[in-house]
Parts: structure tokens; C-alpha cells; sequence
């Protein structure tokens, strides 16, 4: 009778989870800034005036994440952190639209307006509660749930991020390891590109942003998330040389199936 050998022990990574936590909260936070708030620094460039939403000054966090898993643990593992991060954002997006069309008590718009009222002084008190609360509601975290935001969102996130994903892999075999800032800022260019396209043309072909400043999120959102990337590039360095001694891991992507849509490892 033969005997089946025993299949290979999986690898143990003692910090990956770690990372993949830190990079979906990222993710979600940046998408429930990016509707909070629209921010003016009052910087133009040629005449250009680069506003940007408030997801901006996180998300390129999320970027720097996708670069370490991918540089230290290999293409395969960071896809299923990319999956992972766009389950969390679909489940945030489908509970701010479900709570958001479930009935609002009328204690809740009542404090609501009065933490409004003690923010913005003159506030006239609503008629009607539950509508105030709703409307504030509708205000922020509305901004998460509506479909627009929904899909601009995850489309931009899952072709950027798998764009820097495969990119860097790609750059680690062809450079054989080396020059670890060509890799993780030219990844940035290609993601970061095609995420900021892809989320403020289709967003703003749904109707969330004016045309007037589409320009001025695209040029803006990039210029400042490039800029993150690089300055970020001595912290990167450390952080990765560093799980690379502890994980005792330096993974190349020589053999790699690259379908988005492969889940093996």
C-alpha cells in the first residue's frame, strides 16, 4: 500500500496579520473621510487650485502596506489582503446604506441638533427631529453608502491596488531585490494613477463631485499621494528590512500566477 507524502507545512508568519489589520483600518477610515470632508490649502499650481478629499491624507498609508506585504511576503498573500480589505469596505458601505434607511428616533435628532447647535451657534431648532438627525446623517456617513460612492470607490481600490501589487512584484524579480525605492515609488505611480483616475472620473460621472473641480481632485489627490509615498521611502526601508529579518522572508515572484482572481497561495 503507498503511502500519500505529507503535504508542506504552511509558513507562520508572526506579523502579518498585524499588517493586514493595519491596512484594511486604513482603507476604511480614508473612505469615510473622503466623504466628511472636501480640503482648500489654498495651493494652486499653474492656476490650478488643488483641493482634495479627506480621505487623501490617509489612504497613501494603505499603498504603503500594499508595498511591504507584497515586497516581503510575495504578490500571492498581498492578493488575499487586497480581497480582504475589499470585503470590509463593501460590508462598511451596505451598513451606513441600511442604517441610513432605517426609521431615526426622535431623541437621537434631538441630540444631534443640539451638538450642532453648540458647534455652529444660530442652528434654528427643526420641526421635525428625525429629519434634522437624518440630514446630518445624510451629510457624512450618507456619503459612504450611496451607490456612487460605493462603486467609484471599489473599482478605483481594487484596479489600483492590484496595479501597484503586480507592478512591484514584477520590478523585484527584474531588479533582483535591489533599489527597493524604484520599485515602491514606481508601483505608487502606476496604483496611485489608476485608483485617483478611476475614483474621481466615476464618481464624478455619478454625480458626487462637479466636473468644475474634477481636474483639481485627479491633479491634487496624485500629486499629494505620490509626494506621501516618497517622503514616506526611509520608513518603508526600515519596516521592511525589519520584517524581512524577523519573518525570515524575503519572497520573489518568480513562479507566481497573477490573476486577481487566483486564491492560492
Amino acid at each position: 500500500m503507498s503511502v500519500s507524502p505529507s503535504p508542506t507545512p504552511r509558513r507562520h508568519y508572526r506579523y502579518f496579520d498585524f499588517v493586514m489589520a493595519l491596512f484594511v483600518t486604513v482603507l476604511l477610515l480614508s473612505n469615510i473621510a473622503s466623504s466628511a470632508k472636501l480640503i482648500d490649502l489654498g495651493v494652486s499650481i499653474f492656476g490650478l487650485r488643488l483641493a482634495f478629499d479627506g480621505g487623501t491624507i490617509l489612504f497613501p498609508l494603505a499603498y504603503i502596506f500594499g508595498d511591504i506585504l507584497t515586497e516581503v511576503y510575495g504578490y500571492a498573500r498581498s492578493r488575499k489582503v487586497i480581497w480582504t480589505g475589499f470585503a470590509a469596505a463593501a460590508l462598511m458601505s451596505v451598513t451606513f446604506w441600511a442604517l441610513g434607511r432605517l426609521p431615526g428616533d426622535p431623541l437621537w435628532g434631538a441630540f444631534v441638533y443640539e451638538n450642532m447647535s453648540q458647534a455652529v451657534p444660530g442652528i434654528p431648532q427643526p420641526d421635525d427631529p428625525v429629519l434634522f438627525g437624518q440630514s446630518a446623517y445624510n451629510a457624512i456617513l450618507g456619503g459612504v453608502s450611496t451607490g456612487a460612492i460605493i462603486v467609484a470607490s471599489l473599482a478605483a481600490y481594487w484596479a489600483g491596488e492590484f496595479s501597484n501589487s503586480f507592478i512591484l512584484a514584477k520590478m523585484k524579480v527584474l531588479t533582483n531585490g535591489r533599489w527597493l525605492w524604484t520599485r515602491t515609488i514606481g508601483s505608487t505611480l502606476v496604483g496611485e494613477g489608476v485608483d485617483t483616475v478611476l475614483f474621481v472620473l466615476i464618481a464624478t460621472l455619478l454625480g458626487v463631485f462637479p466636473w468644475s473641480i474634477a481636474l483639481s481632485l485627479i491633479v491634487a489627490n496624485y500629486i499629494f499621494k505620490v509626494s506621501i509615498e516618497a517622503l514616506f521611502t526611509p520608513f518603508t526601508y526600515l519596516i521592511v528590512n525589519w520584517l524581512k529579518r524577523k519573518e525570515r522572508e524575503d519572497y520573489f515572484d518568480r513562479d507566481t500566477d497573477f490573476s486577481p482572481f487566483h486564491f492560492d497561495e
